[in-house]
């Protein structure tokens, strides 16, 4: 059996659950999915939890269901990565070949969640690999070993996407999203985000009530200026940089206005709004 490729990260659940705030009714419906193996699509933002969600759920089921430990493999998925990244490949050694599992294979054979991050980023061929494993079949077929290997009876895949960056060229076929049942995310309610960024970020009361607020509104930015606003990640790294010392201005413009927008004028209406909730200082 081979080992995971260098794409694929396996992390194994801890005692401990990662910190995450259900927003609605995700858990509860993921946990339906997951028993019956239906596979899962992520819809949402950057930067909004998809990718937390799926740790805690993966530490949840591994501490509170009878399926022993739940392994969670995630591929970040870009525009170079192949169907032979996720299923294998020979590599040729003094003595002859030999067959490395990809991060799919691996999932595939020893069970647990295979989480495949924004995959329309990825190669054509790589949705046409993970068809036979999202309807009943639930196979993998290996052409270059001339096998097809069985799914794990605990194995289930989930896929994520951005709609709001895709574009007719880059998008899910309908033929693919209609094997997924999807879980939509979106940004949290301000009372949520104020509490992640106090539990996340370290921010005082006072700190996580303005970066909300900010959020909110820049949030509601004309597409003009902004095709997406600030993500509750970009609040959390804004918050650790003022528990670090650095002055909510500076800190908010470091890392939400340099950083959601390289339009001068965009960036220019955003540092005012920025000016606004925290007052002047350099940058």
């Amino acid at each position: 059996m081979g080992q995971p490729s260098e794409i694929g990260e396996t992390a194994r659940t801890s005692p401990e659950e990662p910190f995450y705030l259900p927003v609605s009714d995700e858990v509860s419906l993921f946990e339906a999915a997951y028993s019956d193996r239906t596979p899962v699509l992520l819809k949402g933002p950057t930067g909004t939890g998809k990718t937390r969600f799926l740790e805690y759920m993966a530490s949840r089921l591994s501490n509170t269901g009878q399926e022993g430990t739940v392994n969670l493999t995630t591929v970040s998925c870009q525009e170079d990565l192949t169907a032979s990244d996720l299923l294998g490949r020979f590599l040729l050694e003094k003595d002859g070949t030999r067959w490395v599992d990809g991060p799919l294979t691996n999932s595939v054979r020893n069970g647990g969640i295979c989480y495949l991050d924004e995959v329309v980023e990825a190669r054509k061929d790589v949705m046409v690999v993970v068809h036979s494993l999202t309807d009943h079949r639930r196979f993998l077929p290996i052409a270059k070993l001339d096998t097809v290997i069985e799914a794990h009876p605990s194995f289930l895949l989930v896929i994520s996407y951005n709609p709001g960056y895709q574009t007719s060229i880059k998008d899910l076929k309908h033929s693919t999203r209609q094997r997924f049942v999807a879980i939509d995310f979106n940004y949290p309610t301000p009372e949520l985000e104020r509490e992640i960024l106090i539990r996340e970020g370290g921010a005082n009361s006072e700190i996580a009530e303005r970066l909300s607020l900010l959020a909110a509104n820049l949030r509601n930015l004309n597409q003009d200026y902004l095709i997406e606003g600030p993500s509750t990640r970009l609040l959390v790294y804004t918050s650790r940089l003022i528990s670090r010392g650095v002055t909510p201005q500076r800190a908010s413009v470091s890392a939400i206005a340099d950083i959601v927008t390289d339009d001068p004028i965009s960036r220019q209406a955003i540092v005012e709004v920025i000016t606004a909730y925290f007052g002047d200082s350099d940058g």
